[in-house]
């Protein structure tokens, strides 16, 4: 048997199974062994840990949050072996399942890791240094298409009525989801002081509700770029059938292509694509496009400190994505003397976006399934509720940057714009 770092001498091994062999008992005794390590190094959580044959590890103290259910020794073994990986794929394909609401054992699980000293390690992460898959034109363009290329009818089933996977904004606690995601992009628009006839570079635009809200509600002429083929065919043909074609320019290619002069550039939820090896690269794109006194906003997830994202999500769900910090995001805008005006921090309205979110996509369950199948249905609902998890446990949050070119003087004099309707 393969051991991993949670591997050690015990006595345990002088067990017996009722089949009465050393092996049989001295496997039995590893498996309940590294379970009581496993737990210790999760930094004891407040939730049971139970093997399939009956063995449970519960809360030193306190009532348990839910249970961890491991329903073979395969799932024991990759979770000991590949860490985040083994517990999300073998959640994906039942050996690991979760009895309880699955976002507040994950977020019991995010707290419990962060207030310990030390955090599970896999074999896997000793023996290899693991980084994000780099962001070039070719790979960046396999990373988007891994995620968003997936089908619009599979996003339609749980987003909001305008397709906005990104952050949204409650400004009211008992908001709407699909009235948060409004105010969402006029929150965006005031920041950036948008007016009529203004010309607006958008880096990664969705499925096009931005550039479609900044034009017909603002009077700006909007050219967005993306790299999600489903994305921009569903843009384009909105924008045709709506009328407003003549004012957004929707361009399938990527953002290190953009060219030509704009009064703003925005860029919401891309940032987490473009990877640190490319943030000169997007700086530099900003610079030759933003007019003198142009104004730029860009909306991401990050981080308080510099951390790889998920390995499991990285690897199965968002390829290539990294949650920068606030300190690293200025590569993007110190090389060229760009001035920060407002730095927010939106961590909990992602939240609450991701808890809209799950609760639709646990009711078309059936739909997914169907669309796909099962094992992809958990994986995305484990994605979600972790999501949920990270932000609550202040693991993950989302800033939105605004900046100027440094001689700009044509500045807001306070923040009453950002909140008058």
């Amino acid at each position: 048997m393969r051991h991993s770092i949670l591997s050690g001498d015990t006595a345990a091994g002088q067990n017996f199974t009722r089949s009465g062999t050393a092996t049989d008992g001295a496997t039995r005794g590893y498996e309940r062994w590294s379970t009581r390590k496993l737990t210790q190094f999760l930094g004891k959580p407040k939730i049971t840990i139970s093997l399939w044959d009956g063995y449970c590890v519960r809360p030193d103290q306190g009532e348990s949050l839910g249970t961890v259910h491991i329903r073979n020794r395969h799932a024991l073994n990759q979770l000991l072996l590949k860490g985040d990986v083994g517990f999300g794929d073998q959640f994906s394909v039942g050996g690991i399942d979760v009895e309880g609401k699955l976002a507040d054992v994950l977020l019991e699980l995010y707290v419990a890791r962060n207030r310990s000293e030390s955090s599970l390690k896999s074999i896997g992460e000793f023996l290899h240094k693991r980084g994000p898959q780099r962001n070039t034109l070719e790979g960046s363009r396999d990373h988007i298409h891994h995620h968003y290329d997936i089908g619009n009818d599979f996003y339609r089933l749980w987003l909001d009525q305008e397709m906005q996977y990104t952050c949204a904004y409650f400004p009211e606690r008992g908001m709407t989801l699909e009235a948060a995601q409004q105010a969402k992009l006029d929150h965006v628009c005031r920041k950036l002081q948008l007016k009529a006839g203004d010309r607006v570079a958008e880096a990664g635009c969705g499925w096009g509700s931005l550039a479609r809200h900044m034009a017909i509600n603002y009077g700006a002429q909007v050219t967005a770029w993306n790299i999600s083929h489903e994305q921009i065919e569903f843009a384009k043909e909105r924008a045709r059938v709506e009328g407003f074609d003549k004012q957004v320019r929707y361009v399938e290619d990527d953002y290190r292509t953009i060219s030509g002069e704009y009064d703003v550039f925005v860029s919401v939820g891309m940032l987490e694509h473009v990877g640190r090896q490319n943030y000169l690269e997007l700086g530099r794109v900003v610079d030759r496009c933003l007019a003198p006194a142009g104004r730029a906003l860009i909306h991401t997830i990050g981080r308080n400190q510099p951390k790889l994202m998920n390995a499991w999500i990285e690897k199965r769900i968002f390829p290539g994505a990294y949650p920068p910090t606030l300190n690293e995001m200025m590569d993007i805008l110190e090389p060229y003397y760009f001035s920060v005006l407002d730095v927010e921090n939106l961590r909990l309205h992602y939240a609450r976006t991701l808890e809209h979110w799950l609760a639709r996509y646990d009711e078309a369950q059936d739909e997914v399934i169907e669309m796909f199948d099962q094992d992809f249905s958990r994986a995305w609902r484990l994605y979600l509720a972790g999501s949920v998890a990270a932000f609550l446990a202040g693991s993950l949050q989302l800033f939105q940057v605004l900046f100027v070119r440094e001689q700009n003087n044509l500045i807001p004099w306070s923040r009453l714009h950002q909140y008058r309707s």
